[in-house]
């Protein structure tokens, strides 16, 4: 079974869904079961690890980051033998790769 570790950026992306799904519907359980159903799609990668597509099937792009589509989000992560490291959460709709790469030279996304 692989072990998960979520990066700080992650952590904190899954802070600000929960906020903005509260600010927009002032409905903490609305909030509470997005959050939840987000973990339940990313737990499934103990198992499954390779589940999420390759980022580089969708886009050229250098690296090895998959993505699994949670709802509206997408999580994104990398593969290192059983370890599941998950970079970020991010809403589908908004411009992931700049925040993804948002280190990164252009060169990375093409």
């Amino acid at each position: 079974m692989n072990k998960l570790h979520y990066s700080p950026e992650a952590l904190s992306d899954l802070d600000e869904i929960w906020a903005c799904i509260f600010e927009e519907l002032q409905n903490s359980t609305a909030a509470q079961n997005t959050v939840d159903g987000i973990l339940d799609n990313i737990e499934n990668l103990r198992k499954f690890s390779e589940m999420g597509a390759p980022l580089c099937s969708v886009i050229e792009v250098e690296g090895d980051y998959r993505f699994l589509v949670c709802g509206n989000y997408l999580a994104f992560y990398r593969v290192k033998g059983e370890e599941v490291n998950i970079d970020r959460i991010l809403y589908g709709r908004r411009d992931y790769l700049r925040i993804l790469f948002a280190n990164s030279s252009e060169e990375a996304i093409k």
